[in-house]
């Protein structure tokens, strides 16, 4: 993923942004090893109003490095590459997800899984009712809480994977760490809700590498603005203090849209 030779595959068409499936190949001859990734060149990005333009794929990478000091492994693997075939962009694992076994969705509200959440009341296309509902498992909770310390604006259904190895993995992070307040997710479930015993300390470890002498923050300026730093730090910090998980805000739209 870091030094591998990048050929393109193709475009993901629906990706509002420029977005690439790519090969990554690191030797030749017999055995070479190969992987494939998702690849996001910085000059594919469209200009936003909100975040400052040519940042998204920083961003990308910032979020992968605070899910692996948190050590849940919530992010697939995400680094920065200076050299693509369109440039500077960053790369992301591209994981293979299972069939129909989705770990968010939209359905009739008498048809609920059992144990899962039920985050909005809605109405479908032809105006019968439907609502939108999550799973309730450990590694999903853990996703919504990294997207409360990233201020994530851009949790779709569709950037949830279950993945064929039973991980649970999120993707699509460009929209992250703004100064402003601007969760947007389809994870709403834990509102209110406790945070758990473990994830509590593996915050705790988080806010100390987010700090003046922590090695995380450092690595993050390759990344971020320093007051967006800053900001994710004090989330944490505020997070930890309140010891629950928040609640929509009220200021922005709680859901993005399209939520799928």
């Amino acid at each position: 993923m870091r030094t591998g030779d990048i050929s393109v595959l193709g475009r993901l068409v629906s990706a509002s942004n420029a977005t690439l499936l790519v090969e990554v190949t690191l030797g030749y001859g017999p055995g070479p090893r190969s992987a494939r990734a998702v690849y996001k060149p910085v000059r594919g990005e469209r200009p936003l109003w909100d975040f400052p333009h040519g940042t998204l794929a920083d961003r990308e990478v910032a979020t992968y490095l605070v899910s692996e000091e948190l050590g849940w492994g919530t992010v697939p693997l995400t680094v920065m590459r200076e050299e693509g075939p369109f440039g500077r962009g960053s790369l992301q694992l591209w994981i293979e997800e299972r069939q129909d076994d989705g770990l968010v969705d939209v359905v009739d509200p008498d048809h609920v899984p059992d144990g899962w959440w039920t985050v909005l009341e809605a109405e479908g296309a032809a105006g019968e009712p439907v609502v939108l509902c999550h799973a309730d498992v450990a590694a999903l909770r853990r996703m919504a809480v990294l997207d409360v310390v990233a201020n994530n604006a851009d949790r779709k259904g569709g950037h949830v994977l279950h993945a064929l190895d039973g991980s649970v993995r999120g993707v699509d992070h460009g929209l992250t760490f703004h100064t402003e307040d601007k969760l947007r997710t389809v994870l709403w479930g834990w509102a209110g809700e406790p945070l758990a015993a473990d994830d509590r300390a593996d915050l705790e470890r988080l806010v100390a590498a987010l700090g003046r002498d922590g090695a995380l923050g450092d690595r993050l300026l390759e990344h971020l603005l320093p007051e967006e730093v800053e900001v994710a730090h004090e989330r944490a910090c505020e997070l930890l203090g309140r010891g629950e998980m928040p609640g929509p805000g009220g200021r922005w739209p709680a859901i993005p849209w399209p939520a799928f």
